[in-house]
């Protein structure tokens, strides 16, 4: 520990921190504009200057480390003299014009810096020389008229993303900010995270969607959980007058650390899918509007009389979009209280192997994603991370940018094949084979860091310069880790475990949507298979109802859909019941790596439209099904988990 003093204040804080830093652990506000906390210390806006005693000029806060006995002021003649210096010039460069900005107001943190150092004129002209504007990209504008060339942008890009479209072009007051050496913003390698747009300080890149709707001060913020994948992003969602203005991403979020994908920013804002916002019973052939009392008793009519008959009897769907409290009751009510012949998730397609695996292991044996933030080599498998779990595809982009090896095994295409070091075209159903072919030329090699746990065949998949290669990588990394993909058999994954072993390495497997992990320890992890059900249930929510469910469902004599939005499942239907699209849920998610999560409802739910679990409990009333109340975080103690649940 280091102990030193700021504006009289004694301070001890851990070797290796910045002044600004120190500073703020002590509650001292130092101004800034190139820092961010998430970000590598810059100092390109000079904003932060101190003096130090000792020191003949005045030094940037954010990129000094302390010393000890080092005395600090921040707030003296000389200082101030000088920030406000800093600010004439920023100002004189572009065309900084507060009036017209859409974050003027109290969103810059330029414009903030100025009153803060009593400012209200520009001491300098301005260059009054013009910059081109970039509107072709569809979800966020730039203008680099109002660009500080603090970097902010182009770092978060590189540093946090992988991504590295960013940069500058010219030098000086000439610099402007570009994509891909002059692409347009619209065609560029960008991929729509938006990380750029939210930790930008001014007004040179806007979001399309929120521009002019409210300032930090007007809008309201919801921390909720992202529904997209399993990852469970945490992001803060921005209201007013309880219409959704924008969705940023949660800086102190241990999952994802302010990331989101384009699924999660953006996606959600552009929702243009129509609402369903009265219940439905179909009469004569066609869907009719009707009270809430009609549909529930048009549905429990139809469902109670097929209770018992297992197999030809009642089919219940869920979407994993949905709370872990609605499918604990959904589990309840349609197993437990009906014992329908099959309860499980939409996800049909999913075959849930890590659950399998964790029930034959009898014991937790995943990783976190906090694991993939430090690991130096990878191995993934079967999946997509540009497609698919993006935000856990920047974390291995990044240290792959950075230097850590990279070992993808994939049957087809991957978007990741540019980055990889070893590039190993393995068909899905020779994965695990190729796996205990590395584990077994680590072995050979004598770089296996431990014993296996039997006999490892030698793969004829890969030739044995392949597989090698790859032993040699793993073993020669400090933090190996293994991304395994939501679709892997379990024989995959205890493939990956045992070379896991071997190597030292960290396995983490992706799972489906949002409450994946939640489903399948509920034993919601059955695939669906169609069978003459008399009567399907799907409780869909927001989710999109894939091709095939549509096909398996249309023939159906009865099919009951709550459902947020109107769709093929929903006209095919005999009873729609109006719910809660994910903005209006509130309730708990479980990501991928076992974190409980909390989501909390931003705006209200238009009226005479209930949520997923009230149309669940109101439907066993009608049936005289008793639901004791749902433990629902117990339930998800009475299977093995793969990874350890962890609230928070």
């Amino acid at each position: 520990m280091v102990n030193l003093t700021i504006d009289g204040k004694q301070i001890e804080v851990p070797e290796g921190t910045t002044v600004l830093r120190a500073a703020e652990q002590a509650g001292i506000t130092i101004p800034t504009l190139c820092d961010h906390p998430s970000l590598t210390p810059y100092g390109g806006c000079r904003l932060c200057v101190v003096e130090v005693a000792g020191a003949r000029t005045l030094q940037t806060a954010c990129t000094l480390p302390v010393t000890n006995g080092m005395v600090v002021s921040t707030d003296t003649e000389k200082t101030r003299d000088a920030r406000k210096f800093v600010l004439t010039l920023i100002f004189s460069e572009r065309n900084h014009f507060c009036m017209y900005c859409q974050v003027s107001g109290g969103d810059c943190e330029l414009q903030n810096s100025a009153y803060r150092e009593g400012m209200t004129h520009w001491p300098l002209q301005p260059n009054w020389q013009p910059y081109a504007v970039d509107a072709s990209h569809p979800d966020f504008v730039l203008d680099n008229n109002r660009c500080i060339l603090c970097r902010r942008c182009v770092r978060a890009c590189g540093e946090m993303v992988g991504n590295y479209t960013l940069g500058f072009e010219e030098r000086g007051a000439n610099s402007f900010l570009v994509a891909d050496l002059g692409t347009p913003l619209g065609e560029s390698s960008c991929i729509s995270c938006g990380v750029c747009v939210q930790i930008c300080p001014t007004g040179a890149l806007i979001d399309r969607e929120s521009a002019y709707r409210g300032k930090e001060v007007q809008v309201e913020h919801n921390l909720s959980v992202c529904n997209g994948c399993s990852v469970g992003c945490s992001m803060d969602v921005l209201t007013r007058d309880n219409h959704l203005v924008r969705i940023e991403g949660d800086w102190d979020a241990p999952v994802n650390g302010g990331l989101l994908c384009e699924k999660g920013r953006f996606a959600p804002m552009k929702e243009e899918r129509e609402r369903v916002l009265t219940p439905m019973v179909r009469k004569n052939g066609s869907l009719k509007a009707a009270t809430w009392e009609e549909a529930i008793s048009a549905a429990a009519s139809q469902i109670k009389p097929l209770v018992g008959k297992n197999g030809d009897g009642v089919a219940a769907l869920a979407s994993t979009r949905l709370t872990a409290e609605t499918l604990a009751t959904f589990k309840k009510f349609f197993k437990d209280g009906l014992h329908a012949g099959i309860v499980t998730t939409l996800e049909e397609e999913l075959p849930a192997s890590f659950s399998t695996v964790a029930q034959e292991t009898g014991k937790p044996f995943e990783g976190k994603l906090d694991d993939l933030r430090t690991a130096d080599c990878f191995l993934t498998l079967g999946e997509d991370l540009v497609k698919d779990h993006q935000v856990a595809g920047f974390f291995v982009k990044r240290n792959v940018r950075a230097g850590a090896g990279y070992i993808l095994v994939d049957g087809g295409e991957n978007s990741l094949d540019i980055l990889a070091n070893l590039f190993l075209k393995v068909k899905d159903a020779q994965v695990a084979e190729a796996l205990y072919g590395i584990a077994s030329a680590a072995v050979r090699l004598g770089v296996a860091k431990a014993a296996p746990g039997g006999a490892l065949a030698q793969s004829t998949v890969l030739t044995n310069e392949q597989a090698e290669e790859a032993a040699r990588m793993m073993c020669a990394a400090a933090s190996p880790a293994i991304v395994v993909g939501k679709r892997a058999s379990a024989q995959t994954i205890q493939a990956a475990l045992e070379l896991a072993k071997v190597t030292g390495a960290k396995v983490v497997v992706t799972k489906g949507d949002a409450n994946s992990f939640a489903a399948a320890q509920y034993g919601l992890d059955k695939a669906f298979k169609p069978a003459n059900h008399q009567a399907v249930y799907v409780a869909l929510g927001d989710d999109v109802p894939a091709d095939s469910l549509v096909e398996h469902v249309k023939d159906v004599p009865f099919l009951a859909v709550q459902a947020s939005y109107i769709s093929p499942l929903t006209a095919a239907a005999d009873v729609v019941f109006p719910v809660e699209m994910w903005a209006e849920q509130e309730g708990h998610f479980v990501n991928m790596d076992g974190r409980i999560q909390a989501a909390k409802k931003a705006v209200p739910a238009p009226e005479n439209v209930l949520s997923n679990q009230k149309v669940l409990e109101a439907l066993a009333a009608e049936m005289g099904v008793t639901l004791t109340p749902a433990d629902w975080k117990q339930m998800l103690s009475e299977r093995t988990p793969s990874a350890e649940l962890v609230e928070g």
